[in-house]
């Protein structure tokens, strides 16, 4: 029967093995998905910034474009004679507010000296001298050119546009600011989420836009981020990088996009926390990681509830089980007892014959002298306990058939092997003697004991015994009873000298139902009732026959140390022939 650590452990197996079983393939196609879904979802907000950045590129391009080309114009369509005029110059100033807003601040003519020979804006230039200026000497040897951000005479920000054409022999220059506060509202327009932001600097690491104040202290980060990422070559092409790293700011996660502008001169950079760039890749990965853990959490509890239900179900399966047990013990009993019965009732018939002989006796000596002689009176009394003794026999006789026959609960204890052996041969004497079969008995000088039920083990014995005893009931024989103690186990060994089993039929004798006796005499249990209650025991039993050399049992049980032997009923037997 299952006991209630056994169904806890079958129990928490089970369960563990369905909750293996119907987490692993989870987890397994959970974390492929999860996998492709991190990738394409990553790959997509990784596009669609570097697709923003890209535009925004193009836009920040078109409009440096735009003012170059607004400014060359007006430098190849407009007379020298013109453009040296202030008060033109503030008539072309106001036409350019007047188509491109507020772009251009200033504007004015420079010649080849680097002398401001005519100017409009809001700012007193006077006659500046630009010889020295970086962005002059570099105008002079382009048609056009747009300079870096620098502080200048103004020691404003700002940078310029600047077209360069000859006139009777000498270059002059147009020029023009913008806006630099507007130039930065315009890169700053690519803002996604709260952290994304961008501007642009040049290949030296400085800004061409106004940078957060708090993000002017990085120009190592972003020299590093050029130099890792970007081309060393300018004239490559435009170029648009995806890289991460950390921020120099809080020093966390981020993503950066690099695009050229500006035929390489410029960079684009757009930067933003990787957690707020990805938001919604994080949510939906805790929706997933949600999901799966409250389906773990439903998979772990249906596998608990229905572990609990199929481990009762086995519980009460074993329960039959069990009692069908007891009932094929019970029928093997009963057969044994049906199959003893004629001997049992010419053993009874004995005592009882002298009893009914010793009461006639009485009877006659009671006719025959009423008076009640002395001797008489003697003789009437040696019947009398002639018939008590009968009784009594006939008495403890009934008890021990009685005691086999009756269906009990069997409880184990601490069972002299000995004295079970002896009161078994007891019950199969007188049919051993009307089989002319001599039962030998030869035990262990020292008891030894064994934790086992007396109905089950005399059960056992009594099975082995009678299968030997009608094995050789037609030619008589010997019947060997032996119990030796082996270390850790009581052997027990039953050996009789019939006509043995044969070979075929070995591997078959333990079967339920399994016999070799005619049709009505036997059922087919014996062995496998002894088979089923040995193995429940934790023993094993072995045969060892031959045909015409007899058949041999062998039955070993874990032996009970003598300390944790407890006082037991029957006697302790010294051993014998019978």
């Amino acid at each position: 029967m299952t006991t209630p650590s056994l169904s806890s452990t079958l129990s928490k197996k089970i369960s563990l093995l369905i909750i293996f079983v119907s987490l692993t393939p989870l987890i397994v196609v959970g974390g492929v998905f999860a996998h492709l879904f991190h990738t394409a979802y990553r790959g997509k907000t990784i596009a669609h910034l570097e697709e923003l950045v890209s535009k925004h590129r193009d836009i920040v391009d078109s409009h440096l474009a735009e003012r170059l080309a607004s400014i060359k114009t007006l430098m190849d369509a407009c007379p020298l004679e013109d453009l040296r005029r202030n008060d033109f110059l503030k008539e072309l100033l106001y036409t350019l507010h007047t188509q491109y807003g507020r772009v251009f601040v200033d504007i004015g003519l420079v010649n080849d000296a680097g002398s401001l020979e005519a100017y409009a804006g809001p700012f007193q230039l006077g006659n500046a001298q630009y010889a020295k200026a970086e962005w002059f000497k570099k105008a002079m040897e382009n048609d056009h050119f747009i300079s870096d951000m620098f502080m200048g005479i103004r020691n404003q920000p700002h940078f310029i546009v600047a077209a360069s054409r000859e006139w009777g022999g000498r270059r002059y220059i147009l020029r023009a600011t913008v806006d630099f506060e507007a130039f930065t509202r315009l890169v700053e327009n690519i803002r996604i989420g709260e952290t994304g932001h961008a501007f642009i600097v040049n290949r030296a690491g400085d800004f061409q836009t106004q940078p957060r104040s708090d993000f002017s202290q990085c120009k190592e980060l972003l020299l590093e981020l050029m130099r890792e990422s970007l081309p060393a070559d300018h004239a490559v092409g435009p170029t648009l990088v995806f890289t991460e790293g950390h921020s120099c700011e809080t020093n966390a996660d981020a993503v950066y996009v690099l695009a050229t502008l500006k035929q390489g001169d410029w960079v684009m950079i757009y930067e933003q926390i990787a957690a707020d760039a990805f938001r919604d890749l994080y949510q939906a990965r805790l929706i997933v990681l949600s999901v799966l853990a409250l389906g773990s959490l439903g998979i772990i509890v249906t596998a608990i509830l229905l572990t609990r239900r199929v481990v009762a179900y086995i519980a009460k399966l074993d329960a039959d089980k069990e009692k069908m047990n007891e009932q094929v013990v019970h029928a093997s009993k009963m057969a044994s007892l049906g199959e003893m019965a004629a001997g049992i009732a010419h053993e009874i018939n004995n005592p009882v014959a002298v009893m009914v002989e010793e009461a006639g006796w009485i009877q006659d000596i009671l006719e025959d002298a009423p008076e009640g002689e002395p001797g008489d009176v003697q003789e009437i009394q040696r019947a009398v306990n002639q018939i008590r003794t009968q009784g009594n026999r006939c008495k403890d006789i009934t008890q021990k058939l009685l005691s086999f026959a009756r269906k009990t609960e069997p409880e184990r204890c601490a069972l002299d092997v000995n004295s079970l052996i002896l009161e078994t041969v007891e019950l199969v004497a007188s049919k051993a003697r009307y089989a002319n079969v001599h039962i030998e008995t030869r035990l262990s000088p020292l008891p030894p004991h064994i934790q086992a039920s007396v109905t089950e083990m005399q059960q056992i014995l009594l099975n082995l015994i009678n299968n030997s005893l009608d094995a050789m009931e037609e030619t008589g024989g010997k019947l060997s009873i032996a119990s030796r103690t082996l270390e850790s186990v009581v052997e027990i060994e039953i050996r009789d000298t019939g006509p043995g089993i044969p070979e075929s039929v070995l591997p078959k004798i333990f079967d339920p139902f399994f016999t070799t006796k005619p049709v009505g005499r036997g059922t087919g249990l014996g062995l496998a009732v002894c088979y089923g209650l040995i193995k429940n025991m934790n023993g094993d039993i072995t045969v060892n026959s031959a045909v015409g050399q007899g058949a041999e049992f062998r039955i070993r049980i874990p032996r009970t140390p003598e300390s944790a032997v407890s006082s037991f009923s029957l006697n302790q037997p010294k051993g014998g022939t019978r």
